[in-house]
């Protein structure tokens, strides 16, 4: 039966045109114009199964960004929904604030033991009885706290917060300064706002921020260092260059630190920066960058809420380890809950957490924190969520789906307006250009990529663009033959949008 049918059985519930109506008189989407969305009928999703979304109407769409980044498994999985519904019949919520409860206890050591195994082994995940080993660049940062949130904004918020008191009560500085990636986004709350570099979202709330310093990101194919003419290929396999990006943070964090008050922390995502523009970094960057600003006093902050879960590589739960970069701070959240509910979370050291004890009258508490901290319900999916990342069919799953997601996108070279193709596991972006030899860019005022999108829509394929760069992120379940039609929609898109020859 479809949603449509349902509603025409069940008496009283809101037919599709009143509930679209209804969307448009009382709801202010994000990241939105709204002017542009009362002039088209919304796409109101109403159920979903795997990688399938359908409407109010019963028509089908296939999820090609999971649901904006955060469903891995795809919906309505039946693990996460008993999870859940288990947890339904204990619980809902309680308290955080002077109350403890179980599955967030459980889930706070399950994450503790992930995020301290640098990789995996032959069958995937380092094995539960294995002894850890940190990775290379950062062996003395081994973490050991967790701090649960909501989202993806107040995680990073909390990160900012905790490194900031730590500077200054372990004497690293007085005035605590943060240094991030141009282009960065890590959330929408006002600290995390701060630590961000794209002028299109943040520049109306410039004199609500605190002031963060930023330093070029290796955008290799439209990076001024690169001098290779345009390929057919990802920018970080042709380019030619001799990593003057890491001279550049090199300098920056010298002369901070010259000026006798090193930067307190080195902010960001690693291996791909996503909103940026799904902006992949090449190999080898990472640690060497990481390992600058290290030695320069600066405590790393990872904000691994798109990259993070598995996200980036199929046996990896976190992007850093993959450049054997073990971080300070990592904030996790998106696909944590698998997708079904609000959570975050916030790793630390040991030694941050030892920063804020102390008796009550010295007031040295961290001072922070939400209603829905440590949810129950959210607790319980995470751990299902978990155990869903470390099975061995599911990894091999992924495996396949990373391979087939780079065959699938190779189709793509022969239309001119495809300038890059940048895929980190099963994160892909897809730059359109004007003139790919020339690298062009479409003016955002000509709104080439939604406008691709919207086309993709009509062919039953949802995914939402980042300025000029079409996101594929398929969930982890999606079958080669969805995944192929995921492809082929963008393909069949750019040429009826775009225009131009076939072929190259």
């Amino acid at each position: 039966m479809t949603p449509k049918q349902r509603r025409q059985r069940d008496k009283g519930t809101p037919s599709a045109a009143q509930l679209a109506k209804l969307d448009h008189q009382y709801v202010w989407h994000p990241f939105t114009q709204m002017r542009d969305w009362l002039r088209k009928k919304p796409v109101i999703i109403a159920e979903g199964n795997g990688a399938v979304l359908r409407d109010v109407d019963g028509r089908e769409y296939l999820d090609a960004n999971s649901s904006i980044w955060t469903n891995l498994h795809g919906h309505n999985h039946p693990v996460l929904n008993r999870a859940i519904r288990a947890q339904l019949s204990r619980i809902g919520h309680s308290s955080a604030l002077g109350l403890a409860n179980e599955p967030a206890s459980i889930l706070a050591r399950d994450l503790i033991a992930l995020a301290n195994r640098p990789g995996p082994n032959p069958d995937g995940f380092a094995s539960r009885h294995s002894p850890t080993r940190s990775p290379r660049s950062n062996s003395h940062s081994r973490l050991a706290k967790v701090f649960f949130s909501d989202n993806g904004s107040t995680a990073m918020e909390v990160a900012l917060k905790l490194a900031y008191e730590y500077a200054r009560r372990s004497g690293r500085s007085r005035r605590p300064r943060f240094l991030s990636l141009d282009g960065a986004y890590h959330g929408d709350t006002v600290g995390a706002v701060a630590l961000g570099h794209i002028d299109l979202f943040h520049q109306s709330y410039s004199r609500l921020l605190f002031k963060t310093d930023k330093v070029m990101a290796p955008y290799c194919y439209r990076c001024p260092f690169n001098h290779a003419r345009a390929e057919r290929a990802d920018a970080r396999d042709y380019r030619k260059c001799h990593w003057e990006c890491l001279d550049v943070l090199e300098k920056k964090v010298c002369r901070q630190r010259k000026k006798g008050n090193p930067y307190a922390a080195f902010v960001f995502e690693p291996l791909i920066q996503g909103a940026a523009g799904i902006i992949a970094q090449p190999s080898g960057w990472l640690q060497r960058a990481t390992g600058l600003a290290r030695t320069q006093g600066a405590l790393l902050v990872a904000d691994e809420v798109l990259t993070g879960l598995c996200r980036t590589g199929s046996e990896w739960f976190l992007a850093s380890h993959q450049e054997q970069v073990q971080p300070d701070f990592v904030a996790l959240a998106k696909g944590l809950a698998g997708g079904y509910m609000p959570l975050a979370a916030t790793l630390t050291t040991q030694a941050v957490f030892d920063a804020f004890l102390g008796d009550y009258a010295e007031f040295k508490t961290f001072f922070h924190g939400h209603s829905f901290t440590g949810n129950p319900l959210g607790a319980s999916a995470a751990i299902a969520n978990l155990k869903l990342l470390q099975d061995r069919s599911g990894l091999r799953w992924r495996q396949r789906l990373e391979s087939q997601l780079r065959d699938a996108l190779r189709s793509l070279w022969q239309l001119p307006q495809i300038g890059d193709i940048r895929q980190v596991g099963l994160i892909a972006g897809i730059e359109l250009v004007k003139n790919w030899r020339t690298r062009e860019p479409f003016a955002l005022s000509e709104r080439a990529g939604i406008r691709v999108c919207d086309a993709m829509a009509g062919k039953g394929v949802l995914t939402r663009p980042i300025g000029n760069v079409v996101v594929l992120m398929p969930p982890y379940c999606t079958t080669q033959q969805q995944l192929n039609r995921m492809v082929e929609s963008l393909r069949e898109s750019v040429r009826t949008v775009l225009g131009g020859a076939k072929s190259i």
